[in-house]
């Protein structure tokens, strides 16, 4: 990691705080994202945000939602960064992320926020077949529990290593906050 990659932060909202997602792992994500964040603009580096809007009435990040769909005060983000709005998983579907990406010319990003077996992964999945180096910070990011089409319940933790372990190599580089701001530190 030479040049320094756009930091995402995707859909840190205020409507994954609602108990209609289930049990959440985590709970550092979005504190180790705000110390990414403080990183990534002491250096001056590329910050883009993405907000989900979600299509589903029973959604808390329904569009109509507006407190739903807020992000998060611990990431809120300066006016001077981008901010792509969805209403699909991908980051890159319906909007102008890889435009920017390629007009800017970042050839890598670092991926975090929520959540893990929804926006984080696809988005990563995406980026991977477009060509950017890809990076997911795993403490910077969170899934929840789900139930399975057998019935059987996943807790998120276990949600958040399979889909790491998926995604890792063939899509990206799992790493940490505190080892990517420490070889940030060494560059």
């Amino acid at each position: 990691m030479m040049e320094l990659p756009a930091l995402l932060v995707l859909d840190v909202q205020k409507g994954f705080d609602d108990p209609y997602w289930g049990k959440r792992n985590n709970p550092e994500a979005e504190r180790n994202i705000a110390r990414l964040l403080t990183e990534w603009r002491n250096r001056k580096g590329n910050v883009i945000f993405t907000k989900h809007l979600s299509l589903d009435p029973a959604s808390p990040l329904h569009h109509r939602n507006q407190l739903g769909t807020e992000i998060k005060d611990v990431v809120k983000p300066l006016d001077v960064e981008v901010i792509f709005t969805k209403n699909v998983n991908s980051a890159f579907i319906g909007t102008e992320l890889e435009s920017y990406l390629k007009q800017n010319k970042i050839k890598s990003v670092v991926i975090t926020g929520l959540s893990t077996q929804h926006c984080v992964s696809t988005t990563t999945r995406m980026s991977g077949n477009l060509g950017f180096d890809c990076f997911i910070v795993s403490d910077a990011i969170a899934a929840f529990e789900i139930t399975d089409h057998k019935g059987v319940k996943h807790t998120a933790d276990s949600i958040q290593e399979l889909e790491l372990a998926m995604l890792h190599k063939e899509f990206a580089t799992i790493v940490t906050t505190d080892a990517l701001i420490q070889l940030m530190n060494q560059q």
